[in-house]
């Protein structure tokens, strides 16, 4: 399980882990929990590159970043250090 640490946002923490370039057990600690279980659920077994395309640069209203951005900022710091 990796763990990063958001800034910017209401979750403290997000989960996950990739396995075979593939998305999986994501889990936002904090914030919306709806929202949270929405994108989680989306993401699950998708590829690396593809959340990290989608969710890259989603603001959250007045805020520069969001969870989905935060997500995909964890997925590429993963890649940079695994891939």
């Amino acid at each position: 399980m990796n763990t990063f640490k958001p800034s910017g946002i209401c979750a403290m923490a997000i989960n996950y882990e990739v396995e075979d370039g593939k998305v999986k057990n994501v889990k936002f600690l904090g914030g919306c929990p709806g929202n949270h279980k929405g994108i989680e659920s989306l993401v699950e077994g998708m590829d690396i590159d593809f959340v990290i395309d989608r969710l890259s640069g989603i603001t959250c209203g007045h805020r520069s970043s969001s969870c989905p951005d935060q997500l995909a900022k964890a997925l590429k710091e993963y890649k940079a250090e695994n891939m």
